[in-house]
């Protein structure tokens, strides 16, 4: 499975951004997809996750995002909402098969995407 992800860019507090992955090559419908972050300096961390029919989030952007998915366009969506600059990092799509336990830890997921940058003024 190959993940392109799209729509990151330059953005002030407060506003939204909607970011997208589009993957090709694989069953997409039947994997996991995640969304994970790396903001400078810092170590990737998880974002949002849609498995099966639900969704999890981070605590810091519960309320503000929304993950969704597209099968019919094998895409996974990120709405971004109320925008931080603590939001700034390198966004990454991803997809997998991690038991519900594991929907967090990034090394459940088999393929990535190659990064989108979301910076975030204030």
């Amino acid at each position: 499975v190959q993940l392109q992800a799209s729509g990151g860019g330059l953005v002030q507090a407060g506003t939204s951004l909607r970011l997208s992955c589009k993957a090709s090559g694989g069953a997409f419908s039947t994997y996991t997809v995640a969304w994970f972050r790396q903001p400078p300096g810092k170590e990737r961390g998880f974002v949002a996750a849609f498995k099966g029919g639900t969704t999890s989030y981070a605590d810091s952007v519960k309320d503000r995002f929304t993950i969704s998915r597209d099968n019919a366009k094998n895409t996974v969506y990120l709405q971004m909402n109320s925008l931080k600059p603590d939001d700034t990092a390198v966004y990454f799509c991803a997809v997998g098969c991690p038991i519900t336990s594991s929907i967090r830890d990034s090394s459940m997921y088999y393929y990535w995407g190659q990064g989108t940058q979301v910076t975030v003024s204030s």
